[in-house]
This record gives C-alpha cells, sequence and structure tokens, in this order.
C-alpha cells in the first residue's frame, strides 16, 4: 500500500510519498512536495496516517518529522524536538499558542 497526499487544494493532485511498510508507528518522516515544501508524515499506533508541514513555525527549522508523538485530551499531536511546542495532527494548531499553526495535508492510502 502507499500512503498519499494532496497539497494543491486547488486541485484533486494526490502524490505517492512513500510505501506505508516504511513507516513506523510513532515515528515521523519528512517528505519533499513538487512545491519545495516538506511534510512531516505520521503513522499512530492505531494505523491511523497523518501530514503535517515539517518547517517549525518557532524555529524555522524543518524538523517536526522527528518530533514526538502523544495526545492531549484525545488529540493527537506531535510536539517540536527543538523547544517543544505541541502541534495537533488533525488541525495543525499549536496547543500552546493559539495565534500559530502549521499547513496539514489530506492523506489516503491506496
Amino acid at each position: 500500500m502507499k500512503l498519499e497526499l494532496s497539497h494543491d487544494t486547488a486541485a484533486d493532485a494526490w502524490i505517492a510519498v512513500c510505501e506505508t511498510s516504511r513507516l513506523t508507528p510513532g515515528r515521523g518522516v519528512a517528505a519533499l512536495l513538487p512545491d519545495g515544501r516538506q511534510a512531516a508524515l505520521f503513522v499512530d499506533r492505531a494505523g491511523r496516517a497523518y501530514a503535517i508541514e515539517n518547517r517549525d513555525p518557532f524555529t524555522g527549522a524543518q524538523v517536526l518529522s522527528r518530533g514526538l508523538l502523544g495526545s492531549a485530551g484525545g488529540r493527537p499531536f506531535v510536539a517540536s524536538p527543538l523547544l517543544k511546542q505541541r502541534f495537533d495532527l488533525e488541525t495543525g494548531k499549536c496547543l500552546d499558542d493559539d495565534e500559530v499553526a502549521v499547513a496539514v495535508f489530506p492523506v489516503r492510502t491506496v
């Protein structure tokens, strides 16, 4: 099975990013998108896939794929490995600063 994500909201533009077997539950990987951005890909222990922007908005570093997964109030998040801000994997909102968010990419397995 392949994991695909859509990075272009103007069109139904799905791109294959990796084989799902290459993802380890609880750990992230980074993928370079055609527009030059990076996505951080995650699969949780229940097998749900998530993709968010890899760029940490607090530092500008492309590191969110290296963050630690967790949950708060039943919401899955990744904590930045640098300053530890937590980002909701479903909405992209920062759980520690209401004014900050990262992009979220729709994902599917085919």
